[in-house]
């Protein structure tokens, strides 16, 4: 069998691969992933205007999985949801998970820091081989690499409120970004019933095409700033040819360039929708209360554009990482001697590749959260508004008699 020195040297080569590089700092002559350098300008996604060339940002297994995400719960899916199997399945499940698997780096890193340890204290201060025969120190000038485990309790409780702030701050970003988006969905189909109903003056006669190509107007509109703002919150590489064809598929080809062409796209939608209102024959008093909606619509798309272009506070997510990382590299000199149980140590090993997961999996979700409009469904919204808007304008004079659909 394999002695344990040539295990240790074995490890160690390890250390010394390229591969760990999860805390490694980066030269000056190379460009960080996904941080666009300093000195380029790029235009940001609250610069609609015609598509301009961005830079285009390696795709980690994290960003791409957001797209999958995107879930909308239905009944079923909540069945599924309070399954009493569910602990069984998200246990078994840990490998497929995208979560885990964007942190294979750091907890790579953790892992080998844990296992050079183990390799130098096996050098530094005896080991035994797999025979269990016991074997002196090979370099017993060389220290062993033990810290007390005091000092990482007494951080604990700060590490643990740190990232309890960080993912409440996080999931209170989604929960307002959603909220936003039910605000849309809410109000556009008042705004769309109201039209429908006050459609017309009194004693007017209604032109029956008229009233529909007015209605259909209002519908699309009001579809296209809610496509539009969707657009303006996501990536242009995953949204602007779909953005384009949608448009153009339905709307007519002057009205489609108008919005596309538009250096702020949800914007000139607003501005559509509003001339489209105050041409409907109501009175100006139901034309307030239906652009009260479009007010609304402002402070939606305004308070979205703030959670886009203002993360939380970068020093505090950098001094949570820092923390987290220094705490969770220094822990497997804490973890050496509680490990004195097991062969040579080499349980710390597996014990800190948990721990790495879990702790490092908290301030994960805190990153994936921060930003909520690329795991919202927001292509969903928009299509259901579309066919709700579509659905309400459709109503026109049902239930009432021939002579009555003449007049209001």
């Amino acid at each position: 069998m394999p002695s344990f020195t040539s295990l240790s040297t074995l490890l160690l080569l390890a250390l010394s691969s390229p591969q760990i590089s999860a805390f490694a700092p980066l030269s000056s002559t190379s460009t960080p992933i996904n941080v666009a350098p300093s000195t380029t300008t790029s235009t940001t996604n609250l610069q609609m205007g015609p598509p301009k060339t961005d830079i285009v940002l390696s795709e980690t297994y994290g960003e791409g999985s957001r797209k999958y995400r995107r879930t909308v719960y239905t009944h079923n899916e909540w069945v599924k949801h309070r399954s009493s199997d569910r602990f069984a399945k998200n246990l078994f499940s840990m490998v497929n998970s995208g979560v885990y698997k964007s942190l294979a780096k750091e907890v790579f890193a953790t892992t080998a820091v844990a296992s050079a340890i183990v390799a130098w204290n096996g050098i530094a201060g005896g080991y035994t081989d797999f025979n269990g025969v016991e074997h002196g120190a090979i370099m017993s000038f060389l220290p062993q690499l033990v810290l007390p485990l005091t000092p990482f309790t007494l951080l604990s409780p700060s590490l643990g409120l740190l990232l309890v702030f960080r993912t409440n701050s996080s999931y209170g970003r989604w929960d307002e970004a959603r909220k936003m988006w039910g605000l849309n969905i809410n109000h556009t189909r008042d705004l769309n019933r109201m039209a429908t109903a006050w459609y017309g003056h009194d004693n007017q006669i209604i032109d029956p095409a008229k009233r529909a190509e007015d209605l259909r107007q209002v519908s699309l509109y009001t579809w296209a700033f809610v496509r539009s703002m969707k657009r303006h919150l996501s990536p242009p590489s995953e949204d602007e040819e779909a953005f384009v064809e949608e448009l153009y598929a339905r709307m007519a080809p002057e009205q489609a360039e108008a919005i596309i062409s538009a250096a702020h796209r949800p914007n000139r939608a607003l501005y559509d929708l509003s001339v489209v209102i105050d041409k409907l024959p109501m009175h100006f008093m139901r034309k307030n209360e239906i652009n009260k909606n479009l007010s609304i619509f402002e402070d939606t798309l305004g308070g979205c554009e703030r959670l886009l272009s203002s993360p939380v506070p970068l020093f505090y997510t950098r001094h949570t990482a820092r923390f987290l990382s220094t705490w969770l590299l220094l822990l497997p000199l804490a973890m050496y001697q509680p490990f004195s149980g097991s062969w040579n140590h080499v349980a710390m090993i597996p014990a800190t590749a948990l721990t790495s997961v879990f702790l490092f999996g908290i301030d994960e979700l805190s990153t994936q959260l921060e930003e909520p409009f690329t795991i919202l469904p927001m292509q969903g919204f928009c299509d259901k508004i579309g066919g709700w808007c579509d659905e309400i304008v459709s109503w026109r004079g049902q239930g009432l008699d021939k002579e009555e659909q003449q007049y209001y």
